[in-house]
């Protein structure tokens, strides 16, 4: 994995934890995040009239990788808004973003893209993986299945499908573009058009998920009176993470790198929700923490 990778993943942790602990404080719902997403999408509309004859250029596959996608992330922030309402940050957060790891990884193995991960990347993946599931217990010899058995749970399960499925097709969209005939699209080029494309078909999607629910289109009003600077932040937020994440899977050879890397944001999140939400610090927690930073070490030398 590239420097400009590893700063760009680096630095979208922390947005990402943040937007994340300023949703948990609104108690989001799908009406939130449809205003945050349609917010952030703002930024990039920006630099639209640079890229008008970019967009004309964008094939039919990658239109529908995109309205993929879009559905894919739009099921990941409609689950998250749940699991935050029904848990913890510290719960909910580290089971959502940890799980995608052992999904991309599966993926993109029985997929055959990207080069073959490296021993110490799988261990380091792996180590992740196990301190992300430390995170929720009370203590290690209290593990149980049960533990997970919640509707929290189930919906921060949910989002990590979410994630998974957007990573995986966000990582051959570009790659598409990117390969395309007479180097029509540079990794900026690419990282911005889909950015805008991809966020236009989320909003489209909370949109629809919003007018099939009465209580959401009754929670739209409240968001909008009372929320909107929340969802404003949020979106900005979602805006600037995700263009990060999408500019870095320029600069590496397999995206479960990306989906590895980007749980620094988890030990993040946690301490957020330990520290300025009040919640409950168990040992497992802060051991997960902790070697949740060792894993990333391996994935990222890996």
């Amino acid at each position: 994995m590239s420097v400009i990778a590893a700063i760009l993943l680096l630095i979208s942790s922390f947005t990402h934890a943040g937007w994340n602990f300023l949703s948990k404080k609104a108690h989001p719902s799908i009406a939130f995040f449809f205003v945050a997403n349609t917010t952030g999408i703002i930024l990039p509309l920006a630099i639209l009239p640079l890229y008008l004859n970019k967009i004309e250029l964008v094939p039919l596959t990658v239109w529908i990788f995109v309205v993929i996608s879009g559905f894919f992330l739009a099921t990941y922030m409609a689950a998250l808004s749940g699991s935050y309402r029904t848990g913890d940050l510290s719960i909910a957060y580290p089971l959502a973003r940890g799980l995608p790891v052992i999904f991309v990884f599966i993926i993109t193995f029985l997929l055959g893209n990207g080069k073959p991960l490296g021993v110490w990347c799988i261990i380091g993946i792996l180590i992740v993986v196990f301190g992300c599931l430390s995170l929720p217990m009370k203590a290690f010899d209290e593990f149980h299945i049960s533990r997970y058995k919640n509707l929290s749970c189930f919906l921060a399960v949910l989002a990590a499908v979410g994630i998974t499925g957007y990573t995986v097709t966000d990582d051959t969209a570009l790659r598409y573009l990117r390969e395309l005939p007479g180097n029509q699209f540079r990794p900026i080029d690419a990282t911005l058009v889909y950015l805008l494309l991809e966020g236009s078909a989320c909003s489209l999607w909370l949109g629809i998920f919003l007018l099939f629910d009465p209580r959401e289109r009754k929670g739209f009003y409240d968001v909008v009176h009372y929320l909107k600077g929340s969802a404003a932040i949020t979106g900005i937020g979602i805006s600037l993470t995700y263009g990060m994440v999408l500019a870095a899977m320029n600069y590496v050879t397999n995206v479960s790198y990306v989906a590895a890397f980007r749980q620094l944001s988890i030990p993040v999140g946690a301490l957020l929700g330990m520290v300025l939400l009040k919640e409950p610090r168990y040992f497992p927690k802060l051991v997960g923490v902790t070697i949740i930073f060792v894993g990333l070490v391996l994935v990222g030398v890996g």
